[in-house]
């Protein structure tokens, strides 16, 4: 059947005017500098992962992509400024937030709702370690020697909801044993005291201290993922002695509710391009991580269980926001 022609050609303009239109607004973003805000203190796990990310996206798309630090709130105020930002995809946020719509009684955002998930960067085993003066070579050994020490053995995390905070409430709580958390304002400053004995154990990203513990500085009990790490590869899980044990810090990148989805997907194309270069690949596995390639979709769905995960553990030990 033959169509009239300017019905054919009224259709054609029809079909043709969106697809260019999203098409060159993809290809002109991005059209100048890209922050990509880390709501956590500088030289921890997360910082890392961004600034590994940035670097090759600014190599490979021509614009500066910056990373930027605004700690504070758990991650809060961070995540807030690009809850309020322009929907553009020129202020991006690092993941994770999946503990803080439990922990916090009263947020001014919903992460679910406000953040579109872009694309997973990396996950990673914490490590539960602990400083050369504890008197503990295994996970047993060091659960003994806490319950035998009841209040006395503090554990340094990052702040209230972070996932080294979390993955010690985890064994405190299947494990029924009593461990102080001393909250710090980030991970180097916590880790600078666990190198100096003012704390005992910490459950750090391995990104942040592998370097410590490859140089005898701090014992590594157990990662606390499901398997065992390539990167330590002797270390047992907290889960062989602990049965269903199981946490691991993950990085992804957000963007504001409302941003365009031609955008949200050139940035998932490139980040799972970058994740899939072996140069990456090698350089996040030298800091204990494996890549976390995924669509948008997939990344959400991980969030959403993370988030469903964690609230009961924070719900469990009646844990509150500092």
């Amino acid at each position: 059947m033959k169509l009239p022609r300017r019905k054919f050609l009224h259709l054609a303009a029809g079909a043709a005017a969106l697809p260019v239109s999203c098409v060159a607004r993809a290809q002109a973003y991005p059209s100048r500098p890209v922050r990509i805000v880390v709501p956590f203190t500088p030289a921890g796990g997360a910082d890392i992962a961004a600034r590994l990310l940035a670097q090759w996206l600014s190599e490979r798309l021509g614009q500066q992509f910056v990373v930027e630090n605004r700690p504070g709130g758990g991650g809060n105020i961070g995540t807030e400024a690009v809850v309020r930002a322009s929907p553009d995809g020129y202020l991006l946020v690092l993941t994770p937030n999946a503990v803080n719509a439990t922990l916090y009684d009263k947020l001014n955002f919903s992460f679910i709702r406000d953040i579109i998930p872009v694309a997973g960067i990396s996950r990673e085993p914490n490590v539960m370690e602990v400083h050369p003066s504890v008197p503990a070579k295994t996970v047993p050994e060091f659960l003994a020697y806490a319950k035998a020490n009841p209040g006395k053995v503090n554990m340094a995390h990052p702040g209230n909801g972070t996932s080294p905070h979390m993955a010690g409430e985890l064994l405190k709580m299947m494990a029924d044993v009593n461990l102080v958390p001393v909250p710090y304002r980030g991970a180097a400053p916590a880790l600078t005291d666990l190198l100096g004995g003012t704390v005992q154990v910490m459950f750090a990203t391995m990104s942040s201290s592998i370097e410590h513990v490859r140089s005898g500085k701090l014992r590594p009990l157990a990662v606390t993922t499901a398997a065992r790490s390539n990167s330590l590869p002797a270390l047992p899980t907290v889960g062989e002695y602990v049965p269903g044990y199981e946490a691991s810090t993950w990085y992804g990148i957000g963007a504001p509710r409302n941003t365009p989805n031609e955008i949200v997907e050139k940035l998932n194309k490139e980040i799972n391009m970058a994740l899939a270069d072996p140069k990456m690949q090698a350089r996040f596995a030298e800091l204990g991580s494996t890549v976390l390639p995924a669509t948008s979709g997939a990344f959400g769905k991980l969030v959403a269980e993370e988030t469903e995960k964690w609230g009961k553990v924070v719900k469990f030990a009646g844990l509150k926001a500092e």
